[in-house]
């Protein structure tokens, strides 16, 4: 039977996430998928029959109606290159193999038939939507990030967008801080210069995929108003940080509370993509019935 074991959003907080992320390790002995996202820990192994809670909940996913901003196109992407990578190191039996194609090909059916996505967010563009209200003008305004990746690029290619003209990236390759920079016409500069940096900066973004905290409390100046935005699970910004009287801290949850707020998603995008999940789930049950009766007559 196919299994699974999940932490996500709606049962656990960030900061109940990233205790649980500190103390996993999967079964390495064991063929499975791990999918690791900010909102979710997902483990799918076995062979056989799928339950149907695990496809539904499986194709929810893949779909972005279980994701934290409704309808998000990143999760797509992250649940195929979680079944790549699963594909690449271990031999998933024909079960697992189905369960994750499915899935992916609802997803695809589900934005692709639906305006699910047209009426969703990403974290870069409510990240952005929280800059604009907290900075207008961005013109003369020093902005760090650190961190090298889509999510902190979406951010750059905005505040360019807006005339911002210094921004500083790092990155612990600084090769890829560099390449960033010479594309958005920003200034690289070493992870090991960043309490430097952050002498001089008014905004930090940060989105790296580091294990451990990045900024730490004795590396923010204490007589300068600094708006922090930690994008990154685990966290790489210190909660104790958020004490600073002239430190304003938005943290993953902050910035989908703001969404959740802000931006309401039509209730019948979601009803059409419900129904596109149920007719996927009977082609599903289809497949497995041939696939079982298949095996009995070949005994």
């Amino acid at each position: 039977m196919i299994c699974y074991r999940l932490i996500n959003h709606t049962e656990y907080n960030l900061k109940e996430r990233e205790a649980f992320l500190k103390g996993f390790e999967a079964d390495r002995t064991t063929a499975h998928v791990l999918l690791s996202t900010c909102n979710r820990i997902e483990i799918y192994w076995g062979e056989g029959n799928a339950p149907e809670t695990v496809v539904r909940h499986l194709y929810k996913v893949a779909a972005g109606l279980e994701s934290s901003l409704t309808g998000e196109r990143a999760i797509q992407g992250q649940l195929k290159q979680a079944y790549l990578r699963a594909c690449e190191t271990y031999r998933l039996s024909p079960a697992l193999h189905r369960l994750f194609q499915t899935a992916i090909h609802t997803g695809k059916r589900v934005r692709t038939e639906t305006r699910i996505a047209e009426g969703a967010v990403s974290h870069s563009q409510v990240t952005v939507e929280i800059l604009k209200q907290e900075i207008p003008d961005f013109k003369h305004k020093i902005i760090a990030v650190i961190g090298v990746n889509k999510l902190t690029e979406d951010i750059v290619k905005f505040l360019v967008a807006r005339q911002a003209t210094n921004i500083f990236l790092s990155n612990r390759n600084f090769g890829k801080a560099q390449d960033m920079a010479s594309r958005y016409n920003g200034t690289a500069i070493s992870l090991d210069d960043k309490r430097l940096l952050l002498q001089f900066a008014d905004v930090l973004i940060c989105a790296t995929s580091a294990p451990h905290l990045i900024i730490h409390p004795e590396d923010i100046p204490g007589d300068r108003d600094l708006l922090i935005f930690d994008l990154a699970f685990p966290r790489d910004v210190s909660e104790e940080v958020a004490a600073f009287s002239r430190v304003k801290l938005f943290n993953l949850e902050d910035v989908e509370r703001f969404a959740k707020k802000s931006i309401s998603l039509r209730h019948n995008e979601i009803c059409k993509a419900e129904q596109i999940i149920n007719e996927e789930i009977a082609k599903y049950y289809q497949w497995q019935s041939f696939h079982t009766m298949n095996k009995l007559i070949t005994l």
